[in-house]
């Protein structure tokens, strides 16, 4: 059982957290879904080929990953400030 400034503190941490984390979900929905639109905006990138392969299916591969941890990494060390801070 936690000490009521303990258990206020703990709120207090949380709400931060999920603030930020919902900053860090909203970026990993925008490059969800800005990436499809991309490709719906320009639709040359499927005739545009590097090594033989379509910029479109090079965007798929190398785009999201590379960012989602990226995201994770980011969203981690926000996280962890304010515990550090706290």
């Amino acid at each position: 059982m936690l000490d009521p400034a303990d258990v206020e503190r703990a709120q207090r941490l949380f709400r931060v957290q999920r603030r930020r984390a919902m900053v860090a979900v909203g970026w990993l929905f925008a490059l969800v879904l800005l990436l499809p639109l991309g490709f719906e905006v320009w639709p040359q990138l499927d005739s545009m080929r590097v090594w033989g392969i379509p910029v479109s299916w090079l965007a798929v591969v190398v785009v999201p990953f590379p960012a989602m941890v990226f995201l994770a990494v980011w969203q981690l060390r926000r996280a962890e400030r304010p515990e550090d801070e706290a």
